[in-house]
């Protein structure tokens, strides 16, 4: 009933930008929260950005001024723009949707940032 297809990752250099973006395709899902989390290797799985039905966002302290979250409706997909990229945002970038009461993830993309 959920699908969510994460594009757009890949090695980009220290300093540069990249756009995310999470195709998504739900039915019988009514979706009140669309995220964006990574994972680094030996690392736990983090919130990066929440966007809110009604608009309102929300970053982690170590994306904040540097990543946005943003929703074209009428293609249903979710960006993430990435800008000022640092070494250690490299990880596995997933998207999310919730509905308050279960949440689905996709597959994720791989952002690697080289210094």
């Amino acid at each position: 009933q959920v699908q969510l297809v994460e594009s757009g990752g890949g090695l980009v250099q220290t300093g540069g930008s990249l756009r995310l973006s999470c195709a998504v395709s739900v039915r019988r899902f009514s979706i009140n929260r669309m995220s964006w989390y990574r994972q680094a290797p030996g690392n736990e799985r983090e919130l990066v950005a929440h966007l809110l039905i009604n608009g309102i966002t929300t970053y982690s302290d170590a994306v904040k001024g540097r990543f946005s979250i943003s929703r074209d409706r009428t293609l249903n997909t979710v960006y993430l723009q990435m800008n000022s990229l640092k070494s250690e945002d490299t990880a596995i970038y997933y998207c999310a949707v919730s509905n308050g009461y279960t949440t689905h993830q996709g597959q994720g993309t791989q952002v690697t940032v080289s210094s």
